[in-house]
C-alpha cells in the first residue's frame, strides 16, 4: 500500500512553553554574549568570510559532498583548474552555498525574507554543480517522497505535500515567519525550519535552503548584527537525532522534544562562535602587534586580506589587499613569509605560487 503524502499543519500551532523556559533562556544568553563580540568588530571581514566558507563546507557535506575546507581554500587561491570532476563539483556547490549567503544578507536590506527571496537562494545553490537539472528556482510540480537510495514511495521514511499543496503552504509559512504571533522568536524560527523541511517545496536543495533561513532570520530579526550563527555543524554532529525528531513532530506532533534540541543547537553553536570569534581576533592582534616591524604602509592591508584569504596567491589576493602595484605585494608577501606569518605551500614552482596562513586554518579545523 503506497504511503500517503504528509500535510503539515497550518501556522501558528499552540506551543505549551512551560517546559521551554530553560533553553530559551539559555539559547539567549549565548546569542546575546555572541552578539556582543559581533557588534564591536572593528572589520566584520575577519570573521565573515572564512566562517561562512566554514558553514558552506558543513551544510554541504550533510547532503553528501566530501570537499574539505582546506581545499575549497586552495580551489580558491589556484583559479579553476582540471582535476577530479566530482570533487570540483562539491567544491562548486559549497562556493554557491557561501554566496547564496552572502546574496540573502545584502538583499535582507530591501526585502522581506520571503517566496521571491527564498527561491533566489534556491537558484544561486543550484546553478551549478550537481543540481543544474533540479528546477533551480522553482517549486516543484511532482510528488517526492524521501528514503534511501534505490527505495520506492512504499519504504519512503517521508512522503511531503503534493505540489499542488505547496504554495499554500509556503505562503502561510512565509505570513508565520515574517509575524510576531510567536511569543519567542527563537522557537518561532525552530518552528518554521521544521515547517519548511516538512514542505519540502524544491526538487532538492530543501536542507541547505532551510538552514540559510535560519541564519538570515536571526539577522533579520537583530538578534545578531552579523550573520554569523550558524547550525550545519550541530546538525551534523547529530544527524540522527535531528532527523528522528523531525519524524516525530510528523508522526506525533512532538514540538517540545524538537524546539528542545533546536535551541539546545542555538545555545551550542553560538558559545562556540564565539569561542572561534575570540581566537581569530587575538591571532589578529599577535600579529598587528608583529607587522610593526616589517616596514610598508600596506603591511596592515595584507594581514587583513589573509584573514579574509588564509590560502592564496598573488591574483587572488590582490582585490582584497588593496595592493595595486604588483612588485609592492611581491615584497610585502616575501616579508611575511621571513616573519613566519605565512609558508610557501608550492615550494618546487616559481609562478603561480600560493601561501597558507596556517594557524588560522588550524583554528577553523578544530
Amino acid at each position: 500500500m503506497s504511503k500517503q503524502p504528509f500535510i503539515p499543519p497550518k501556522l501558528p500551532i499552540k506551543i505549551d512553553y512551560t517546559n521551554l523556559i530553560g533553553h530559551i533562556t539559555k539559547a539567549h544568553r549565548a546569542i546575546a554574549s555572541l552578539n556582543s563580540l559581533l557588534a564591536h568588530l572593528p572589520n566584520p571581514e575577519l570573521l565573515g568570510r572564512t566562517m561562512q566558507t566554514k558553514e558552506a563546507v558543513l551544510s554541504s557535506k550533510i547532503e553528501g559532498t566530501q570537499a574539505t575546507l582546506n581545499e575549497v581554500f586552495e580551489y580558491e587561491a589556484e583559479g579553476d583548474k582540471k582535476e577530479n570532476s566530482e570533487k570540483k563539483k562539491d567544491i562548486h556547490e559549497i562556493i554557491n552555498y557561501r554566496q547564496a549567503l552572502e546574496l540573502g544578507v545584502k538583499s535582507l536590506k530591501t526585502t522581506a525574507l520571503a517566496e521571491n527571496l527564498v527561491k533566489k537562494l534556491h537558484s544561486i545553490l543550484l546553478r551549478s554543480g550537481r543540481g543544474q537539472n533540479k528546477a533551480p528556482g522553482t517549486f516543484r510540480k511532482t510528488q517526492v517522497y524521501i528514503g534511501r537510495p534505490g527505495a520506492n514511495i512504499e519504504d519512503a521514511t517521508f512522503v511531503p505535500p503534493p505540489a499542488n499543496e505547496i504554495i499554500p503552504l509556503f505562503s502561510n509559512l512565509e505570513k508565520y515567519l515574517n509575524s510576531d504571533e510567536e511569543k519567542d522568536s527563537l522557537v518561532q524560527i525552530a518552528i518554521a525550519h521544521y515547517q519548511f523541511e516538512a514542505i519540502h517545496p524544491f526538487l532538492d536543495g530543501n536542507g541547505r535552503v532551510g538552514r540559510l533561513i535560519i541564519s538570515l532570520f536571526l539577522y533579520e530579526r537583530k538578534l545578531l548584527s552579523h550573520p554569523f550563527l550558524y547550525l550545519s555543524e550541530f546538525f551534523e554532529e547529530h544527524r540522527e537525532d535531528y532527523y528522528e525528531l523531525l519524524r516525530l513532530v510528523s508522526e506525533k506532533s512532538d514540538w517540545e522534544s524538537w524546539i528542545k534540541f533546536f535551541l539546545t543547537a542555538l545555545a551550542t553553536q553560538a558559545e562556540a562562535t564565539e569561542k572561534t570569534g575570540k581566537s581569530i581576533l587575538d591571532l589578529h592582534t599577535k600579529y598587528k602587534e608583529k607587522i610593526l616591524d616589517i616596514n610598508s604602509v600596506y603591511a596592515m592591508n595584507l594581514l587583513d586580506a589573509i584573514f579574509i584569504n588564509p590560502v592564496f596567491g598573488t591574483a587572488s589576493i590582490r582585490k582584497d589587499s588593496k595592493i595595486k602595484n604588483t612588485q609592492t605585494l611581491f615584497n610585502l608577501i616575501a616579508k611575511f613569509l621571513e616573519a613566519g606569518i605565512i609558508k610557501d605551500t608550492t615550494p618546487n614552482k616559481k609562478r603561480n605560487k600560493v601561501y597558507a596562513f596556517d594557524e588560522l586554518i588550524k583554528l577553523l579545523n578544530k
